[in-house]
């Protein structure tokens, strides 16, 4: 029986996945590791923790499969991981600074100052996007300003993944669709951009660029010992999470969208050829296979909204607690009587490409309970991605479908909010891990176990369910949304 091994390594946990070549998943290992926040507006991990983490979790994928179906040999292993971070390492592999990862802001200041010094367009054309705190080229640059010493030690920047990728194959590398969304990236060409590069006079640091589902190098020794794995397994070049989880529902061809909420919050439309944003307000990136490119908007604070909130009243420990908000949403109607909630905890990218935007709760009356909150996050995130949906459309990018990704939309509430919100039917999956299966399937094609995308997507393809639109409910947010949006203009002097 021939099994693939995926290894997603997200924001606040790695999930290492194993599946059969038929798609289904045979064992799941999962392992959580803190974000650190050493200075206010910073957010930094330790790459150390990734690896000790990877380790337990490919171990417990390992022992559940084995209870499920045997323990035969892994074919190949792929890899997807979480997008813009850098992590710098010396000629030796050693990193030399934490890494530094999508959430950290530091760079507020150094992204207008990017903007200016690259210019408009060339960002819109060769990069595909703005730059936005967190992202690389605002990271580096921040370092070349305020902590060149680190620059000056460091001989590659890679992204989180192909860091996990160098502890198992000894190899530096990355992928197009991982190095696209550092905004230092020709997306069109798929290649570093020397025009970019140039203009911010960064130093030669760049790794190798493969396509995803290229071999990048096998498990070493020392790597197979602490996993627990065979040496020899040959290893993927990989993606980043948002292309694989689009591989792993089947998400290649145009026409078909996905709106996905976990952590984050995303709206993704893939394209058979680059379609630049001029208004920069979307992200137009290299998806995994290498005759396709994807639009995305990305609302930051999405699922951790409601953490934050779940925290701030008191019930982090509480596993249940999830549940129990949804079913206070659910008492209150669409609108939560006319509170609105800005989902700008950390910022924001799309649609307003605003490092220094910050979260609100406004309209709030004696009237309005815990109830009334929890429905007012749900849907300021909502309309979040109605806003990204609604500038992709302006582009001219055709979105007939929308496929249902994230823990998020897994909650019927939220699910119906959503699709009310956005007034189009959600297809939910049934499939579940769909990163970590998408990076296994991208191991499967660099292994030769799927001839291409086409097939490697067939064999693992999952029913799924549909949630229809309530059009009393999605007339009423239709009313509801021109409010929401005229809330982050009003406010943003302030």
């Amino acid at each position: 029986m021939t099994r693939l091994l995926g290894i997603d390594l997200g924001t606040s946990s790695v999930k290492a996945v194993l599946i059969g070549a038929d798609g289904a998943i045979l064992g799941v290992g999962a392992e959580d590791y803190p974000i650190h926040a050493p200075q206010p507006g910073r957010a930094e991990q330790d790459p150390e923790q990734w690896w000790a983490a990877t380790i337990r979790a490919v171990r417990a994928a390992l022992d559940s499969a084995r209870q499920a179906a045997g323990s035969d040999g892994i074919a190949a292993i792929g890899l997807s991981g979480q997008m813009h971070g850098t992590v710098l390492v010396d000629r030796a592999g050693e990193v030399v600074h934490p890494a530094v990862i999508w959430a950290d802001q530091r760079g507020a200041a150094e992204v207008d100052e990017i903007r200016q010094i690259v210019g408009a367009e060339r960002l819109a054309t060769l990069a595909g996007t703005a730059p936005a705190a967190g992202f690389m080229a605002v990271t580096l640059r921040w370092f070349q300003k305020h902590d060149p010493a680190v620059l000056e030690r460091a001989a590659y920047a890679l992204l989180p993944k192909d860091w996990l990728r160098l502890r198992l194959t000894g190899e530096i590398a990355t992928d197009a669709s991982d190095a696209a969304s550092t905004a230092l990236f020709d997306v069109p060409a798929r290649r570093w951009s020397d025009a970019i590069i140039g203009a911010l006079g960064l130093p030669d640091i760049w790794p190798p660029v493969l396509e995803s589902a290229q071999g990048a190098g096998k498990l070493t020794d020392s790597a197979a010992a602490a996993l627990g794995l065979p040496a020899g397994i040959p290893v993927a070049a990989g993606c980043a999470d948002q292309p694989a989880q689009a591989v792993g529902n089947g998400l290649i061809a145009p026409g078909l969208g996905a709106v996905t909420i976990g952590t984050g919050g995303q709206v993704f439309a893939p394209l058979a050829a680059p379609v630049p944003d001029r208004s920069l307000t979307l992200h137009m990136f290299c998806h995994a296979p290498s005759d396709r490119w994807y639009l995305m908007g990305a609302t930051l604070a999405a699922g951790l909204s409601l953490r934050w909130w779940r925290d701030l009243i008191g019930q982090s420990g509480d596993p249940n607690a999830y549940a129990a908000l949804s079913a206070q949403a659910a008492e209150v109607p669409p609108g939560a009587e006319g509170a609105y909630f800005l989902p700008y905890l950390v910022g924001e990218r799309a649609p307003i490409m605003d490092a220094r935007a910050k979260a609100a709760f406004i309209g709030l009356t004696l009237r309005h309970g815990p109830g009334h909150m929890v429905r007012a996050i749900m849907e300021g995130v909502a309309y979040s991605l109605r806003q990204t949906l609604e500038a992709m459309e302006r582009l001219g990018v055709r979105v007939d479908a929308l496929l249902a990704s994230g823990g998020g939309l897994a909650a019927p509430v939220w699910r119906g909010i959503t699709a009310d919100v956005l007034n189009r039917p959600l297809r939910l999956s049934s499939g579940r891990e769909r990163a970590g299966v998408g990076a296994a399937l991208i191991g499967g094609i660099a292994a030769g176990v799927y001839a291409d995308y086409p097939a490697a997507v067939q064999a693992a393809a999952a029913p799924y369910t549909v949630t229809e639109p309530d059009p009393a409910r999605a007339a009423r947010y239709n009313d509801l949304y021109p409010g929401y949006v005229a809330l982050y203009p009003a406010l943003k002097h302030l």
